[in-house]
């Protein structure tokens, strides 16, 4: 089944792990945000709209105040008190252990975390004097942030091209060590813009638990796709079948390579791999299922199992054959998402064990957001559709 977004739960652990330098721009101004509001509290002696005895003063709006940081140039709002005084001491502190205060960032990213943890560990190594709400605060921000962008709507425009992939993390339950599917779908709007679409948790690659992700993403409003390019896993093929009717589907070549290539010894692999390569060569259909057969006929002896197997699947490997050459390089395999998945793969291999599947959500999460990020800031289109005419 696959699990949305949880509440943060408590975890332990000390590893720290670099993470996205936006993400953690977002987590460093919501806190010292937050910081600065006990501040004027506790020198009014009453929070924000509090009516008291004993209240010191009022508050006189706010004054915009721009702190260069190693996550970016951060920008607040600094509460004002009417009558003055208030010297905000958040900022002398900051600038004297940022450092400190990033990796406590951090490791609330990667671990899940005690907020409690996190809260001695922001006043032993920072300096700041916080509540373990207040950095509770914090990460329900960067939560809703990402269950926001993860649930909105897609059916601003139609959605030609649809990817999805998988990969496995190491999460603590119950006491137990687990893997964890991360299930990732990316989409090519009708604009050729490329898009993360949202990611889910899930025990496994099932069909249940793709239906689930297509479920959602129709859900929110996906329409008018034409291609989904994915491996052959069966869970992924069953759904598509069941859940996307009428869509063609393109297997990825890469993958159908990777898997026929272990068929053959390593002494084999360069004249395997020439030999797989020219069968896509041609951009006619009726040509390359031929050479397909003649490959396969050129290594039955060798390999009956890598002829049967080629036979097999070639086909699905076609369903990109009638576009323009420009877009079906970038469609004929799932390379985009592969290049993402290893981009994942390199931020989160640092961690080894999560210690709970919010840690793990949040930290993927995070990534993935700062990466569609980076796609829709550089506003480049991924795909010129204009070629289809």
């Amino acid at each position: 089944m696959v699990r949305k977004m949880s509440e943060t739960q408590e975890g332990e652990g000390s590893q720290e792990l670099y993470v996205g330098e936006d993400m953690l721009a977002r987590m460093v101004t919501a806190c010292l945000r937050d910081v600065l509001e006990e501040e004027m509290a506790q020198f009014l002696g009453a929070g924000r709209y509090e009516r008291r005895e004993g209240r010191r003063g009022l508050r006189n709006g706010t004054k915009p105040r721009t702190l260069a940081t190693r996550v970016g140039r951060l920008r607040f709002e600094v509460p004002q008190a009417r009558e003055g005084g208030f010297t905000p001491s958040v900022f002398e502190r900051y600038q004297r252990s940022e450092k400190a205060l990033v990796a406590a960032m951090q490791e609330m990213v990667v671990q899940g975390v005690s907020t409690r943890r996190v809260s001695q560990v922001l006043e032993e190594m920072a300096g700041f004097s916080v509540s373990a709400a207040l950095v509770s605060r914090a990460m329900a921000d960067l939560d809703a942030e990402l269950s926001s962008f993860r649930s909105r709507r897609l059916d601003h425009c139609q959605w030609p091209y649809l990817l999805i992939d998988a990969r496995y993390e190491k999460v603590r339950r119950s006491g137990r060590i687990v893997s964890q599917a991360v299930l990732v779908a990316v989409g090519i709007s009708e604009g050729g813009q490329r898009e993360v679409l949202g990611w889910w948790l899930g025990d496994s690659e099932s069909e249940s638990t793709w239906a689930e992700v297509l479920r959602d993403l129709k859900g929110r409003g996906l329409s008018g796709t034409a291609l989904v390019v994915s491996d052959a896993h069966s869970g992924i093929r069953s759904a598509l079948s069941r859940h996307m009717q009428g869509v063609a589907w393109q297997r990825c070549r890469v993958h159908l390579m990777r898997e026929l290539l272990k068929k053959v010894s390593w002494r084999d692999y360069k004249e395997l791999a020439r030999d797989l390569r020219s069968i896509w060569a041609s951009d006619e259909r009726e040509v390359c299922l031929q050479s397909a057969r003649d490959v396969a006929e050129k290594w039955r002896e060798r390999s009956p199992s890598l002829s049967r197997a080629l036979l097999a699947g070639v086909e699905d490997t076609l369903a990109v054959q009638s576009l323009p050459r420009s877009l079906r390089h970038r469609l004929h395999s799932t390379n985009l998402l592969e290049r993402l998945m290893r981009t994942l793969k390199q931020r989160t291999r640092v961690a080894l064990l999560f210690p709970n599947e919010a840690s793990c959500e949040r930290l993927i999460g995070a990534l993935l957001l700062e990466e569609h990020e980076r796609w829709v800031s550089q506003g480049a289109r991924y795909l010129n559709l204009d070629l289809l005419g």
